[in-house]
Formats: C-alpha cells, sequence, structure tokens
C-alpha cells in the first residue's frame, strides 16, 4: 500500500520531523523500517522516561498540589512555559501526566531539564 504522506516525505516535498527545544522529542531521531514488500515506514525512535530523583536532574523547586491545579499553569509559573509541562512529568516519573496533580498534598520536583546543570537536588 501506498501512503501519499510517506511518499511525499521521501521526495523531500514534506521535511523531516524537528522538534522544537520545548519538545520532550527535542533530539529525538526518526527511524525507519523497510517492510517485506519494500514500503519505507519512517517513525519516532522510543523515548524513555527517566527514573525520578535521576542524579541528571537539577531541583530548582517544589510544588505542594493544590484542588484545582494543572501542570500546564505549574510550568507556566515555575519553567515560564506552560509547553514544558512534560518536564515535570519526567521529573516524578508520571507516565500519565494529569495524574501528578489529582491528589492535593502531593509534592512535585521543578527541575532543570534533564541533563542540564543548576541547583542542588537537595531544596
Amino acid at each position: 500500500m501506498n501512503y501519499p504522506l510517506q511518499t511525499l516525505i521521501q521526495m523531500g516535498a514534506v521535511p523531516a520531523v524537528s522538534f522544537p527545544p520545548d519538545s520532550r522529542y527535542y533530539r529525538y531521531s526518526t527511524l525507519q523500517y523497510t517492510t517485506p514488500d519494500g514500503q519505507v515506514i519512517t517513525y519516532l525512535a522510543r523515548r524513555f522516561v527517566p527514573q525520578p530523583g535521576a542524579p541528571n536532574f537539577a531541583t530548582v523547586a517544589r510544588h505542594t498540589v493544590k484542588r484545582g491545579d494543572r501542570l500546564d499553569l505549574i510550568a507556566a509559573r515555575y519553567l515560564g512555559d506552560p509547553l514544558m509541562f512534560w518536564l515535570l512529568c519526567d521529573a516524578n516519573g508520571a507516565i500519565v501526566p494529569n495524574q501528578l496533580v489529582t491528589a492535593p498534598g502531593r509534592v512535585l520536583n521543578i527541575t532543570a531539564p534533564q541533563g542540564i546543570p543548576g541547583a542542588s537536588t537537595s531544596v
């Protein structure tokens, strides 16, 4: 089966996927798989959620969840960008983002992006 989008990508008419620096997929590559019938399928390389508390996370603040909190608003408050909510997920080991704000009283680690040096992890 010939997929129009895949054909356009292969022809160079559609540029390869490039994620902005605030994306959790920034610096992740695309890979290709060739099916037995010769069709090339492009896909995003697998991304593993880092272990919370990993030494390459620098904790810059902590936030105690209150009723009605939203990850995008927390990210905007502490990180200056609501699209960086995924960083809260990584820092706190969340696969399902909204689970981080369902229990008032939970303390969230607010960290610099993985691998970025920053404040001590003992805030």
